[in-house]
């Protein structure tokens, strides 16, 4: 069974690709639902958009990686312990797609509110210009997510093969 980790940016389509995936019949786990992560807010917030951060649950995300499976498992998320996981997972694979694009889709999409108001799209172009480096340097494989959803679901399940 292969461990895989999804990252990116908002509005890469890392949870559509893994509802794709979950009709294949592989085990994926959205790290942004309920119990995955934990907020922590900063003690002397600097502005608006950096008052405090999500990170994975480490009990529960080192509990999922303990189990067996003989399913492959896809996780999802982008937060700034992930790292921490990283010799748990087979790839560590992150979906990139040009700023003006994941703008333009996190205003248009419906499953998620995130990314409407403008503090919160002035933290995706922060992130886009201060993690989305350190996530291309810790990745295994980078998958151009402007390609279609089936190409990129393909490629994701290759991996895990």
């Amino acid at each position: 069974m292969a461990r895989v980790l999804i990252t990116g940016m908002s509005g890469t389509g890392k949870s559509s690709a893994l509802e794709r995936l979950a009709t294949f019949g592989h085990r994926v786990v959205d790290t942004d639902d309920p119990g995955w992560r934990e907020y922590h807010p900063y003690p002397h917030p600097s502005d608006e958009a950096h008052r405090g951060e999500w990170l994975w649950a480490e009990d529960r995300m080192t509990a999922l990686l303990d189990e067996d499976d003989d399913r492959s498992l896809f996780v999802q998320g982008c937060v700034r312990n992930q790292g921490r996981w990283y010799d748990r997972f087979d790839a560590v694979v992150l979906l990139s797609a040009p700023l003006d694009v994941l703008l333009e889709r996190v205003a248009r999409r419906t499953t998620n509110p995130y990314g409407k108001t403008d503090v919160e799209r002035a933290m995706i172009a922060a992130d886009f210009a201060e993690v989305l480096p350190l996530l291309r340097a810790g990745c295994t494989h980078e998958l151009d997510a402007t390609r279609p959803l089936d190409d990129v679901v393909a490629d994701l399940a290759a991996l895990a093969r």
